[in-house]
């Protein structure tokens, strides 16, 4: 049997992975602390955390009890909520990226708020954070663009979209209904740093046609790429679904795969009536089609 208490003091342990921290945070005892987290290590029959070198790291079923964790504290205060007041205010929590809400998500977001009362916060994630965040019960949902499902994770495909290049409206390549790879000869473009999953296709898409370019500026988030382009310090590849600033026009990359938008969950996670409500939303709400100017 899990105790609460144990549970409550791996989450605060989790958040800070450091005792020290997390003892302060809970008001107890390093050695309590200690006590608490190996008891409920041995119930579970496995290590939570190992030491890499000076740091502690969560393991594998550390992280997936830490999700059950928060899931089991909100469960309860939403019993709490229900028996004391008669009714119980849920929360919902969503990941995505700043450019998923900007251009994706804003009405289904809106359609949420006006159906539902519960208390909704919004992160703000890279791919591999909305996932991360998803597997430690963080985020209940995420949106991101995926080439592929990550392992113990429900996926739902919103919307796929082109990959489109952005210039300024004057520009020679604006001429052209689609734009090729080769045509980006000697441009000045604006990226986003290395390791980056859009940054690594497209530097392959470049080299596989032997494309010589520079890197004007490297930068993260669509709105900030389209803002450079707009100062004209180069060109920028984004996805379709962008609302370009005055002055700047999109051309389809046609060599380049559209990308997919999908709404995630973990497997494992029980969702209550809001967050099914939230999902539902994301799937109605996002639109599917785009304007390319």
């Amino acid at each position: 049997m899990l105790q609460s208490s144990w549970l409550e003091a791996f989450i605060a342990f989790a958040e800070h992975v450091n005792f020290t921290h997390a003892a302060k945070a809970l008001h107890l005892s390093q050695p309590a602390l200690h006590v608490q987290i190996q008891r409920l290590s041995e119930a579970v029959g496995v290590p939570l955390y190992i030491r890499q070198g000076r740091r502690l790291q969560l393991t594998e079923a550390g992280i997936e009890l830490l999700a059950h964790a928060r899931e089991q504290r909100e469960r309860s205060a939403e019993v709490l909520d229900r028996l004391r007041s008669g009714s119980a205010k849920g929360t919902v929590r969503l990941s995505a990226g700043s450019g998923a809400y900007l251009y994706l998500l804003g009405p289904a977001i809106r359609a949420f708020r006006r159906a539902s009362k519960a208390r909704l916060t919004l992160q703000q994630h890279d791919q591999s954070g909305t996932i991360a965040a998803l597997r430690s019960g963080s985020a209940q949902l995420g949106v991101a663009m995926l080439d592929e499902i990550p392992a113990g994770m429900h996926a739902q495909r919103l919307l796929r979209v082109p990959q489109v290049l952005v210039m300024p409206r004057r520009h020679p390549l604006a001429c052209k209904r689609s734009v090729r790879i080769t045509d980006l000869a000697q441009q000045a473009l604006i990226l986003p740093p290395e390791g980056r999953p859009q940054r690594a296709a497209l530097s392959q898409a470049l080299m596989s046609k032997d494309v010589p370019h520079t890197v004007a500026v490297e930068a993260t988030g669509w709105h900030l790429v389209l803002h450079f382009v707009q100062l004209g310090l180069g060109l920028t590849v984004v996805n379709g679904c962008c609302q370009l600033p005055r002055g700047l026009v999109a051309r389809p990359l046609t060599e380049l795969p559209a990308v997919a938008y999908y709404v995630l969950s973990r497997e494992a996670a029980t969702a209550s009536p809001d967050v099914a409500l939230l999902r539902r939303m994301l799937v109605e709400h996002t639109p599917r089609t785009f304007a390319i100017a």
